[in-house]
């Protein structure tokens, strides 16, 4: 459920089936008094014929609602996600799994990216997908057809997936140890930025049909993205579109983002694509190796104590 929009988990669907889902609506406290001098949010203005409505508190409008309200009700909804989101993440890096929540707007070319990355990736390692969309499992069947075992989550009215979903699909879904796990999130720039969803990180992309302001226009998902990918650039020919200045409104929003530039349907920029993702892959393993090797110290020592305690 989102703090402005509402959408609410009532017409989630994962694999066609309603999952027990977590009711945001009732979260087992009352709601908080609005402060009793509150008054409606004014829009500020900007500039000359512009309103901004993001210039408060919560950073968001809701007719009727205090920004007090709006923010209780955000800290309230994303607090409990997190917990969901904690779970997904101890249950992924106990199996050493790189997972990889896939944002960006509707159209960005995600599903044919990660069809194509499918296919390259399926003969070195285990790869398993989880599809959001609010309605149909096309996407899910595209990547079966790809090869890899996929989960489609249907949202219903919701515009973003949640920690609880995906922890749903993950019980329904076969993943291997030391695999890659795609998480294609709703098409969206907006909601998906702020619910963790226990991944590893966040990689944004961005089709250069959409317009290279698009990190200026949506900064929190650029934000919170470790990587952005520029994909169907072999349609850059035929566009006005300025790659050195998308960068750079990326790099203004988030300094340390990493950018590749590739297209799906060419295959150009694929093999850096794949290279960015083994290395996030050993990362991950690698710290799984010595998390083990750190308990095993510790038992080792434990039993030592033991042993010298006549136990």
């Amino acid at each position: 459920m989102c703090t402005v929009c509402g959408c609410g988990p009532d017409q989630v669907h994962i694999d066609g089936q309603a999952p027990g889902h977590f009711n945001y609506r009732a979260l087992g406290r009352k709601p908080a008094a609005a402060p009793a001098a509150a008054a409606a949010p004014s829009p500020v203005s900007a500039s000359e014929g512009a309103l901004d409505y993001g210039a408060g508190p919560a950073r968001a409008h809701a007719p009727g609602l205090s920004q007090a309200r709006m923010v209780k009700i955000e800290q309230d909804i994303l607090s409990k996600n997190d917990q969901y989101a904690q779970r997904n993440r101890d249950w992924l890096e106990e199996r050493s799994v790189l997972a990889l929540n896939l944002v960006s707007s509707p159209g960005s070319g995600k599903t044919t990216l990660l069809a194509a990355t499918v296919a390259r990736l399926l003969p070195q390692m285990p790869v398993a997908v989880i599809e959001g969309d609010q309605q149909t499992s096309h996407d899910a069947e595209r990547i079966r057809a790809a090869g890899a075992p996929a989960v489609q989550i249907n949202t219903g009215k919701g515009c973003h997936l949640d920690g609880h979903m995906v922890g749903e699909a993950l019980q329904r879904l076969p993943l291997d140890e030391q695999g890659v796990l795609f998480i294609e999130n709703v098409g969206n720039l907006v909601c998906p930025a702020a619910f963790d969803l226990g991944e590893t990180a966040k990689v944004a992309i961005l089709s250069v049909t959409e317009g290279e302001d698009k990190p200026l226009k949506y900064p929190d998902m650029f934000a919170a993205a470790r990587l952005m990918i520029l994909n169907k650039i072999d349609l850059l020919p035929h566009l006005d579109f300025d790659v050195a200045a998308c960068i750079d409104y990326a790099r203004r929003v988030n300094p340390a983002i990493e950018v590749l530039q590739l297209s799906a349907r060419t295959g150009e920029g694929m093999d850096a694509w794949l290279a960015w993702l083994a290395a996030r892959r050993g990362e991950v393993i690698q710290a799984g190796q010595h998390t083990v090797s750190e308990l095993k110290a510790r038992i080792a020592a434990l039993e030592a104590q033991l042993a010298a305690q006549g136990l």
